[in-house]
């Protein structure tokens, strides 16, 4: 079993020219970013809310909350980050993973571009229609 390790710029969106370059663990089963505290103090993002976590032996911890840019290559994302403490592993997650626009492909340890599809569907001129119209 491999690692995949990746160099991703972290910024604040409220000035994106504050910039850290960050070596993230890619932990797609993740669903949050976690950055060190320091990092994040350093480019002026300031927690949100704070938010008990669950680790994997069960254990429940409680770690602040705050909103970060993430950059890859071209690829500007951002999302939600865990402000990380003393013992806390610096994981990019799968939601920042998919802001991005990447998927880890779990056999080759690689990140692979997501394919950005919006869901939408094409609508009547007639829109909306009844439930029962709906079914006709």
């Amino acid at each position: 079993m491999g690692l995949t390790v990746i160099d991703v710029d972290v910024a604040n969106p409220s000035d994106p020219t504050t910039v850290a370059k960050v070596e993230f663990l890619v932990d797609s089963g993740a669903i949050y970013s976690v950055v060190p505290r320091d990092v994040l103090d350093r480019l002026g993002i300031r927690p949100v809310v704070e938010q008990e976590f669950r680790l994997a032996n069960g254990e429940k911890i409680r770690r602040q909350k705050g909103v970060a840019l993430f950059r890859l290559g071209d690829s500007v994302g951002g999302g939600d980050v865990i402000f990380g403490e003393a013992g806390d592993a610096t994981l990019l997650g799968a939601l920042s993973l998919e802001s991005l626009g990447f998927a880890l492909d779990p056999i080759r340890r690689e990140l692979r571009p997501l394919p950005m599809i919006l869901g939408g569907w094409t609508r009547p001129l007639d829109y909306p229609r009844t439930a029962r119209t709906m079914r006709s």
